[in-house]
């Protein structure tokens, strides 16, 4: 690579790569298609045990349970592809003995993962916007016509917590070479304190103080009531300004865990080990 090469070079070249692999197993896309309807109508038949009933609970999100229980799933999905996407990339890259190669080149690890995190980013786009289709044309799904950019920033603030912490388990996988706490981890807290399935406001006092630590449940919130409600920035900014303080701390505990993980394995010799 030289000096000379626009700053998107290695990144498209990471993404045609995963795309071209992608390509070969075309029954993914058909079998992840019917697995988002299948779990779309799953919930809307749970709704329908709602129907005609007024949940006070659900009242700040417009009262439809299944529109705040969608949204709440296909993002939670969407977030957690996030967090694994980095474990992912190294493991395989270990497993297949290419890892140390990359890393001899004048690219750092972190241009590698998020330039192998391209086509993921693109793909669970489109399978979040896939969800949001079959629930507003399958299920009449109820939403309001959103504040672009009030969604943008909601969405942006909460996706960097995760990069923060998929950078945190790509560490573990360096040093370690299995296991991913934080993945699994995230994914367990998320569904029950992030307020995937049901607001926030049903669980135990005692649990409210570990839901408010994670980005996902803030990120709901402001996701939510921008698409359920039409908030704008003013009405979300308390929780934009939570995910900003959690954006910036889990980054930087993202970069540093993946360099100094990278250090460990310099110095022990195994970034050859799988």
């Amino acid at each position: 690579m030289t000096e000379n090469q626009p700053i998107f070079t290695k990144p498209i070249a990471f993404f045609k790569r995963d795309f071209k692999i992608a390509l070969s197993y075309r029954l993914q896309y058909a079998t992840q298609g019917f697995s988002i309807i299948l779990t779309a109508f799953s919930f809307f038949l749970l709704s329908e045990m709602f129907s005609g009933n007024q949940i006070s609970k659900l009242e700040p999100y417009g009262g439809d349970y299944f529109s705040f229980v969608l949204i709440g799933i296909a993002l939670t999905d969407y977030f957690v592809i996030s967090t694994n996407s980095f474990a992912t990339e190294i493991r395989s890259s270990q497993i297949a003995g290419t890892l140390e190669s990359l890393l001899v080149t004048p690219t750092s690890i972190l241009t590698i993962l998020l330039s192998s995190y391209a086509y993921k980013l693109l793909s669970t786009c489109f399978r979040l916007f896939f969800y949001i289709l079959v629930g507003v044309f399958f299920f009449n799904m109820h939403l309001q016509l959103p504040n672009v950019f009030a969604l943008s920033i909601a969405f942006l603030l909460t996706l960097l917590p995760f990069f923060g912490l998929g950078l945190v388990s790509a560490s573990f996988i360096i040093v370690f070479k299995q296991g991913n706490p934080i993945g699994g981890l995230m994914a367990m807290s998320s569904g029950l304190l992030g307020g995937v399935m049901y607001p926030v406001t049903v669980l135990p006092e005692w649990l409210k103080p570990f839901s408010a630590i994670l980005p996902i449940t803030h990120g709901l919130e402001a996701i939510r009531q921008v698409l359920l409600n039409g908030a704008g920035i003013v009405a979300i900014r308390n929780q934009l300004l939570i995910l900003s303080i959690l954006s910036i701390l889990s980054l930087a505990t993202g970069v540093f865990s993946i360099y100094y993980g990278l250090k460990i394995a310099k110095k022990e010799g195994s970034l050859l080990h799988y």
